[in-house]
């Protein structure tokens, strides 16, 4: 897979990514969302820069938007585990998405949901389990049960992996797109979480983006390693009765009232930002003004989880730098069209 190099000490070129979630066929929207989920270039030289900062330079208006493969290619394999990441990997996918929980004994373990009910065979929160007590569960059987049109007898039995075996098995031959996930649950997990990122040598070469809900935890990422490219994730509620849109952390206001400031004030810890593109009637809660807004601001733009083929369309010609999909062959095909018309 290509490299996108991330440099904290001077300007970064790059261009985008995104994370959510889905239902439905594997992976499409309606599902729980994720708590309530580059321009290639050579190394840039060094500049310095006041307090660290890091800054995300302005992509092209041509270049490609970036396909993250939403905990891995999760509409053609089970989520987060070996065979998704694999599928990404042959589908060619730009980035990974990882959604990363603590377990009992303070290890980090690839798996979004807080119960591991769904996604295994076991049942209870992930955090009251040491990671040899979820090594022994089958993470992989109730995908085949779920879409028995995508299943597959090798996906039975297969193990939740932790970060670190992760890294170990792909090296920096892959980008990692990693969500901190339920910080209220899962405290102190950016401390570990940095250091593994930077023992394996990915902060240096670019292969990592970390993003969060959560904006104390980026901002504490910031503190420990301002070179880690960051992006806040973003999920804003409809009111059923007036339309009224709010962010559930507060993290912002509705998009349509947000100001300058307010995204200045992201930037001051983050390279992007990553919303939703409906609520769960169906409601859209971004525009193209909106995505316009946050690329004058430098900021990168990942819209999650998109999985139909006519909002990637619409959104790419919004100008989006980066879509989260569970179908990474799907966006590329889209993409394919788009050049070729």
């Amino acid at each position: 897979m290509k490299k996108y190099w991330l440099k904290a000490i001077g300007v970064v070129a790059f261009a985008t990514v995104i994370s959510a979630c889905g239902d439905g066929e594997a992976g499409d929207e309606g599902e729980e969302i994720d708590e309530p989920e580059l321009e290639e270039t050579e190394e840039p030289e060094e500049e310095e820069e006041e307090n660290g900062e890091e800054a995300a330079e302005e992509v092209d208006e041509n270049e490609d938007v970036k396909v993250i493969a939403h905990r891995g290619a999760s509409g053609h394999a089970p989520e987060q585990t070996e065979p998704a990441i694999d599928k990404a990997i042959e589908m060619d996918a730009d980035w990974i998405e990882l959604d990363i929980q603590q377990t009992a004994d303070g290890e980090l373990v690839a798996f979004h949901d807080d119960e591991i009910d769904r996604a295994t065979d076991g049942e209870g929160e992930i955090g009251d389990h040491t990671l040899e007590e979820l090594k022994e569960l089958d993470a992989g059987s109730w995908f085949n049960e779920e879409y028995p049109d995508k299943a597959d007898e090798d996906f039975e039995g297969v193990e939740i992996l932790s970060l670190e075996e992760i890294f170990e098995m792909y090296g920096n031959d892959i980008n990692y797109y990693i969500e901190t996930k339920s910080t209220y649950l899962n405290e102190d997990m950016e401390e570990p979480m940095v250091e593994l990122v930077e023992e394996y040598d990915l902060v240096e070469e670019g292969n990592v983006i970390i993003q969060s809900f959560h904006d104390d935890s980026l901002q504490k990422i910031h503190e420990l390693n301002a070179d880690i490219p960051l992006v806040q994730l973003l999920w804003w509620e409809v009111d059923e009765e007036t339309g009224e849109m709010e962010e559930w952390l507060e993290v912002t206001p509705a998009p349509e009232e947000m100001t300058d400031e307010d995204f200045e004030e992201i930037k001051d810890y983050a390279v992007g930002v990553g919303p939703h593109l409906e609520y769960y009637d169906g409601t859209e809660v971004i525009d193209e003004d909106f995505v316009q807004k946050a690329r004058e601001h430098d900021l990168m733009f990942h819209v999650y989880t998109i999985n139909e083929e006519e909002d990637m369309e619409r959104l790419i010609n919004w100008g989006v730098t980066g879509i989260f999909t569970d179908f990474p062959d799907r966006l590329h095909d889209v993409k394919a069209d788009m050049k070729e018309e």
